[in-house]
């Protein structure tokens, strides 16, 4: 009876514990899948819904497709069109479908009414090299009723690694008439894969790479430049409104190109100990050219890792987000929510996670009538989260409130959040629930960057609103055109105490706005961790150089993990070796595979943006080599890899031995999985 008695207690205390456990995304949002006939592949380059609430969906391999009652279990496909040449991009407009091939902009009609197009129109062409890189994306509407298109870089030849326009407009934004009159619009473009039109003005989403730290959304007006001077080439053209030049740039800012005693060109690598160049400098180094950083910065692997489609949000769909933002990610297989507003007359806003877990790379979305999201996707040759190939897929809200920040604000003195329903005030009203770091990325001719200067921010104090839907925090030593990354994993709600669905919010702050700031008699300045004694410092919070433990890389400073002493400044603290008797499992790496954004490129056992992990233990590195590795990637060492892997100097160097040695312990007895380690 006895043990009877003890074991309901614990299923009963087990089901206590579940019904207190925090909802999730999935909760909220559910992925369907929009079935398409057998034998259909939908590597999808773009969508667009018609009038009549049918499906416009084209392909990468050149077919566009009618769906029919697309939202229904069982659409009907409509072939409309095929033969077309790398379709990345779709929309429509009085009667007509409109895509971006690669190398034009094409109108095409049914004027025979029998659902399919018979009227195949260029509207106007644009020069290509042949370049397998050279993809086009769009058209977006503009609102005077012009379309805007984006065109890729190219790459080099010796010079592999560098991106080029070879061709003019490579690398820039187009504004095309529909008369077929181009203007040149923008240029600084890497790889524009996302566009999209947000309070009148034009948008896009670009990826890592040389000259991009991080992907991000960057605010396009004409004669601007966003940052990667390939299309600087063409600025000297009559036509173009960009008067920043190719020679003016490189006077001032180095490319890199060096060449080694043979006369061959070296490839550029990020340098730890350095002052690094950060793309907000250009706006100094150029007065005269109008440089736009990004309105908001989408940090690599953890935002996603080539960032797609951005889409505003319409009134009744998706809850309490009407007029924000959503970008889609193809390489993390998953859906940012961005919002924004005006500092300064300066874009500037946050961005936070919605939605994980879709079959392919996102790469677009659009609006059914019902309120709920088509999503397209496709991996081939990109590499993806996702497993699939291909897929088309439909992102649901149920209808229900999700606990999460709703937005984040700039204030003189700090941030507001707002949230989507009313928090407990004890956690609110706590400096421990609270950590605000900032940090940025370095602006140079190699792909990508590690976060540089990074720094916890002092908390001095929250005020909570009386109804309990916004927190004002006051934070000290705010940096200009810096990413705050705000954590609230102490915040709980005042309905069952639940903790925020998402409890990071990732802040770009371009200007800091002027105003009234709070007296420190209005806040509350409790911190239930201020008395407690010192603890050892987590590993995410230190950073080494490999070799020489205890110094840290220079430009880069720790991030305190707790809230600290208010007012208090954050001390570097030094990373430590570890020595482990046996290899971890996958579930005691997994944290910091995520928190690392190591998840982004890599699984166990399968190949994604980069090698699966039992692949590189086949190498038969040491762990210290693996660790090496991590700090300065060798990716000429994996060439059938089209994206490098960026240095990560950041990861401390006991993280780094710790998932060393998990990696490595997917070799031990060829063909067997070690303890932990997720199936295939």
């Amino acid at each position: 009876m006895k043990s009877i008695l003890t074991t309901l207690f614990a299923v009963a205390t087990m089901l206590a514990v579940r019904a207190q456990e925090s909802p999730k995304e999935e909760d909220f949002y559910k992925i369907l899948k929009v079935s398409a006939p057998e034998g259909t592949l939908l590597e999808v380059g773009g969508l667009t819904v018609l009038p009549d609430g049918n499906l416009g969906v084209a392909t990468r391999r050149g077919d566009i497709w009618i769906v029919e009652n697309p939202t229904s279990r069982k659409p009907f496909f409509r072939k409309f069109a095929s033969g077309l040449h790398e379709i990345l991009g779709l929309t429509y407009k009085d009667g007509a479908l409109y895509c971006a091939q690669r190398g034009e902009l094409t109108k095409l009609v049914d004027t025979d009414k029998n659902g399919k197009a018979d009227v195949f129109e260029t509207v106007y062409a644009w020069p290509l090299s042949g370049h397998y890189h050279e993809y086009s994306f769009g058209p977006k509407i503009a609102p005077d009723g012009n379309f805007f298109v984006t065109g890729n870089v190219a790459f080099g030849d010796e010079e592999w690694w560098r991106g080029e326009s070879r061709v003019p407009w490579r690398g820039w934004t187009m504004k095309i008439s529909e008369n077929g009159t181009m203007q040149p619009w923008a240029t600084g473009m890497r790889s524009p894969c996302g566009l999209g039109i947000y309070d009148g003005e034009l948008f896009y989403a670009d990826n890592q790479g040389e000259w991009m730290g991080s992907g991000g959304i960057f605010h396009v007006t004409k004669g601007s430049f966003t940052g990667h001077p390939a299309g600087l080439r063409w600025t000297g053209m009559a036509n173009s409104p960009v008067k920043l030049t190719n020679e003016q740039f490189v006077a001032k800012v180095d490319e890199r190109r060096r060449r080694d005693e043979n006369g061959r060109a070296i490839k550029p690598e990020n340098v730890v100990n350095e002052t690094p160049t950060f793309l907000y400098a250009m706006k100094e180094q150029f007065p005269d050219a109008d440089v736009h950083t990004p309105a908001v910065w989408l940090p690599h692997g953890i935002l996603g890792i080539s960032n797609s489609e951005i889409l505003e949000i319409p009134q009744g769909a998706f809850g309490p987000f009407a007029g924000q933002l959503l970008v889609g990610d193809q390489g993390m297989s998953k859906i940012s929510r961005v919002f924004m507003e005006k500092v300064n007359g300066e874009y500037q806003g946050g961005a936070i996670e919605l939605r994980n877990g879709f079959r392919s790379g996102v790469l677009r979305m659009a609006w059914a009538k019902d309120g709920s999201l088509f999503v397209g996707e496709t991996n081939r040759g990109w590499g993806s989260a996702g497993e699939a190939s291909e897929g088309l897929q439909r992102l649901v809200w149920s209808g229900g409130m999700p606990f999460e920040m709703r937005s984040v604000k700039a204030m003189p003195d700090g941030f507001e959040v707002e949230f989507t329903k009313p928090v407990d005030r004890k956690s609110a009203e706590d400096l421990a629930s609270y950590r605000v770091e900032s940090f940025i990325y370095k602006y140079h001719a190699v792909y990508g960057s590690p976060t540089v200067n990074k720094e916890a921010l002092p908390l001095k104090g929250v005020k909570v609103s009386a109804d309990g839907m916004k927190a004002r925090l006051v934070v000290g030593d705010m940096r200009k055109y810096y990413i705050h990354q705000l954590t609230l994993d102490g915040v709980r709600g005042a309905e069952g105490s639940y903790s925020l669905v998402h409890p990071i919010a990732y802040y770009t702050l371009n200007n800091i706005p002027t105003g009234q700031k709070l007296a420190m008699s209005d806040l509350s300045t409790r911190n239930s961790t201020a008395a407690a004694p010192a603890t050892s410092a987590s590993p995410a919070t230190s950073a080494s150089v490999p070799g020489k433990k205890g110094t840290p890389v220079k430009g880069t400073k720790s991030a305190a993990t707790g809230a600290g002493t208010p007012g208090a400044k954050p001390k570097l603290i030094e990373g430590q070796a570890v020595t482990m008797a046996k290899a971890p499992t996958y579930d005691e790496v997994k944290g910091l595979l995520s928190r690392h954004t190591c998840l982004a490129c890599h699984q166990a056992n399968k190949r994604q943006v980069g090698p699966a992990y039992a692949d590189v233990a086949k190498r038969r590195y040491t762990n210290d080599q693996i660790v090496e590795l991590i700090y300065n990637p060798k990716p000429q060492h994996w060439p059938e890899y089209s994206t490098e892997m960026p240095p990560m100097p950041q990861v401390p160097k006991a993280d780094a031995l710790k998932i060393a040695a998990w990696i490595n312990s997917l070799a031990t007895n060829a063909g067997a999985t070690s303890a932990g380690e997720p199936k295939p």
